[in-house]
């Protein structure tokens, strides 16, 4: 087992029901503008109904021309954690690690510890994808019965913001309906893991809540 320290930057908490969404594309100072900075968590049943999709889009806000060389920090990994058993503590991890144009991803497997430092269990089943260039089709690994995918994506979040500030300063009393898209013409970078619900176990419900880790 290889032990890096890890120390985690962002948090977004979910439960899983049909589908589950958390979003936040303004962040603190310091991980703003970087693959630190989660904007986006989702959580759903796959298409394949015995799969769980779980997505973490980081880097948001991204013009067309800065997506082309926006890249994920090999110093930053990207961590799953799921609760089968409701104690709020994470059970099971998916962490994701890039490193030379591809991303590595390690589990679902139980951690050593818990909480906000981690450590990268290589010893756990590993898988790679490609990581996808800006403007190429998606490359989609498929190993060990789970699919992967890493790379630029359109940002899927809705908000109307200038609506918003309207109406918390009173003068309208709800959105259009269509609204105006604040993220349209923006992406994300996207990491995309699904994973059989044979491997994660549990009664049914589960919490999930996906973690941005800085090496230490």
């Amino acid at each position: 087992m290889k032990k890096t320290k890890i120390l985690a930057a962002t948090i977004f908490t979910a439960i899983i029901g049909l589908i589950t969404i958390a979003a936040d594309h303004i962040d603190a100072p310091a991980a703003r503008g970087t693959s630190a900075d989660i904007t986006d968590f989702y959580a759903f049943q796959g298409e394949d109904t015995n799969n769980l999709v779980f997505v973490a889009n980081v880097q948001g806000l991204l013009s067309p021309t800065a997506t082309a060389t926006a890249s994920f920090d090999e110093n930053v990994m990207v961590e799953f954690n799921i609760d089968t058993n409701n104690d709020r503590v994470e059970d099971l991890v998916i962490q994701a690690i890039p490193k030379d144009g591809k991303m590595y991803f390690f589990g679902p497997f139980a951690p050593s510890s818990t909480g906000l430092n981690s450590t990268v269990n290589e010893m756990a089943t590993k898988n790679e994808v490609a990581i996808s260039a800006y403007g190429s089709s998606a490359t989609i690994a498929n190993s060990n019965g789970m699919k992967f995918f890493a790379g630029p994506r359109d940002d899927p979040f809705f908000m109307d913001f200038a609506q918003y500030g309207a109406i918390i300063g009173g003068t309208a009393s709800g959105f259009n309906n269509p609204g105006a898209d604040t993220f349209a013409g923006t992406n994300v970078l996207s990491i995309v893991v699904e994973v059989p619900k044979s491997l994660i176990g549990g009664s049914g419900t589960i919490n999930t809540w996906v973690e941005s880790k800085v090496k230490q």
